[in-house]
């Protein structure tokens, strides 16, 4: 039996492993950036980075949860959530804690799309909500491993905590946008 169960969770396992990839070998790079942006006096610009970044990501919601032609309930259903999502990741949330958002977040998405995928050719794949959830999550303690060892940075329980609360906000508001879509879909027929 192939490892994948397609080319496209083949595709996507690809592309969470970037993200991972990315994540950890950032991690002694951002306090340099922070630094090197603070000096340059483009920090007053990193929360415009975040904004256009939090919008990518609730873009990524939306179109992971309506993949296919919606309706207008439906659409405005997917707008309420990710204008929720992206308002409770922007309110009170430290700059460098931003970022953690942003990664684990699309990480989330990218690797619950790869258990759906799975899932749906055929393979078993028990609750891959909460698989994705606690898969990205480990992916975030990992980080924090790297992080304890690194002079520039610290393991910091609190940045686990907000890569579990990121997960679980993308991959809940895709699977409620996906609950909506089929909820709907029976009411119509």
């Amino acid at each position: 039996m192939p490892e994948f169960s397609s080319s496209r969770e083949r595709r996507l396992w690809v592309w969470a492993l970037a993200v991972v990839v990315a994540i950890y070998s950032t991690a002694d790079l951002a306090r340099t950036l922070a630094d090197a942006l603070r000096e340059s006096g483009l920090l007053e610009f990193t929360s415009q980075m975040f904004t256009a970044g939090m919008f990518l990501v609730g873009a990524m919601i939306l179109v992971q949860g309506l993949r296919e032609r919606s309706r207008g309930v439906e659409v405005g259903f997917a707008l309420g959530v990710t204008a929720i999502a992206i308002i409770g990741f922007a309110r009170g949330i430290s700059a460098g804690e931003r970022s953690h958002l942003i990664e684990y977040t699309v990480l989330a998405l990218i690797v619950h799309e790869a258990l759906l995928e799975r899932r749906n050719q055929g393979r078993r794949v028990p609750i891959p909500a909460v698989l994705a959830i606690v898969g990205t999550t480990l992916a975030g303690v990992v980080d924090e491993c790297i992080q304890f060892f690194l002079p520039s940075r610290t393991f910091d329980w609190f940045d686990i905590l907000g890569d579990l609360v990121a997960s679980v906000v993308a991959v809940g508001s895709s699977t409620s946008l996906r609950w909506v879509r089929r909820w709907i879909g029976k009411l119509r027929t």
